[in-house]
């Protein structure tokens, strides 16, 4: 019997040109917490970050882009790649976190939303193509992916655009050692309905959000710097140790119940596609989640990384490392036909969330 499955039909990304390395912050000034300079000398500090995060450079977008630019640009990709007419999409779903932040006096602005903002752009005149955005944290496109997943299983649609896009370089506090960690880019998928008698697409799904113990971990702060945080403007900020140990106790647990949903064991999962946080961090959580099955250690080919040359742009990390992966250009990775794939994220909320996807 033929059901309704959710297909990934296509798929964009958009990647800044500019390269931010390490030492291009060696000039900076860097405090703690408590506004007291650090005492450690740049060169250590950026070496000491690189050996935690494996982060050696990251990109910026340059100061006439904003937000919905980056995810105008991958949504245009990712129609054409899918070969679909724009006006036949039913939805159009923007996640990110910041909205689009002006480039000089860093203001955020998501009116109108996002998502409506880049049908603008695309030129899309169907009235019932429905344009909002999400606010979850970096598991956002995941978390889109999931709701057009239930519009198109119920019924209500056929062809859904799902993006994630972000400016953190325009809330990064540049004396703050953790924002070394934050890049900029977009990726956009295109989700259809297919009919098929065998699952394809998205098998299930799993999400949490842990809010009453966790939802500070990732907060807006003032500029770790005494001068700096007098002119009251808010930056992000992020307790990453306590945030490291949320993750890598949580994120394999949830990954394991969504595949335990559908009885599905991890020896059938081809690659595990995780959220470009923390390369350190990354690597932890899936050897817990290996050792969840009775397993010493992960395979060595099986989670794609693009996080040590395009740093963590938050939600946007997942559909561009997707998208690099699809067009081999994470090597030596590929992902073919049939291939049983897992989609995690994990971020502000604190949430989680996990996909299970069979290649068509």
């Amino acid at each position: 019997m033929k059901k309704i499955y959710s297909v990934i039909t296509g798929t964009g990304s958009y990647v800044p040109e500019k390269k931010m390395a390490n030492k291009d912050f060696l000039s900076h000034e860097f405090y703690d917490a408590s506004g007291t300079k650090l005492p450690n000398q740049n060169q250590d500090i950026v070496d000491k970050f690189l050996e935690i995060t494996t982060i050696s450079e990251r990109r910026y977008v340059e100061d006439d882009h904003t937000t919905s630019d980056l995810g105008f640009f991958a949504a245009q990709k990712a129609i054409d790649d899918a070969g679909i007419d724009k006006e036949e999409l039913d939805y159009i779903i923007f996640a990110h976190n910041f909205g689009d932040i002006h480039p000089e006096n860093k203001s955020i602005d998501i009116c109108p939303s996002l998502a409506a903002r880049v049908k603008q752009k695309l030129g899309i005149k169907n009235p019932y193509s429905v344009a909002y955005d999400i606010l979850f944290g970096c598991p956002g496109w995941v978390q889109g992916i999931i709701q057009a997943d239930y519009y198109i299983k119920s019924g209500d649609a056929k062809k859904v655009l799902v993006i994630g896009g972000e400016i953190l370089s325009r809330v990064s506090d540049p004396h703050d050692r953790d924002s070394l960690i934050y890049a900029d880019g977009a990726g956009a998928t295109i989700v259809e309905a297919r009919e098929s008698d065998t699952p394809v697409g998205v098998l299930g799904h799993n999400s949490r959000t842990d809010a009453l113990l966790y939802a500070n971990m990732l907060h807006m702060g003032h500029s770790y710097k005494e001068e700096e945080a007098e002119k009251k403007r808010l930056y992000l900020k992020m307790n990453g140790r306590r945030l490291y140990m949320y993750a890598l106790e949580n994120v394999p647990k949830t990954i394991k119940a969504g595949l335990d949903k559908l009885n599905i064991s991890i020896d059938e999962i081809k690659k595990v596609l995780i959220h470009q946080a923390n390369g350190k961090m990354d690597d932890a959580i899936l050897k817990r989640l290996y050792n969840l099955y009775g397993y010493d250690e992960a395979p060595d080919d099986v989670m794609p990384m693009t996080i040590s040359w395009l740093g963590n742009s938050s939600v946007a990390t997942l559909p561009t490392l997707f998208d690099l992966v699809l067009r081999e250009e994470v090597t030596p990775h590929q992902i073919d036909g049939g291939d049983t794939i897992i989609f995690a994220s994990v971020g502000a909320g604190m949430s989680i969330n996990s996909i299970v996807y069979k290649m068509p």
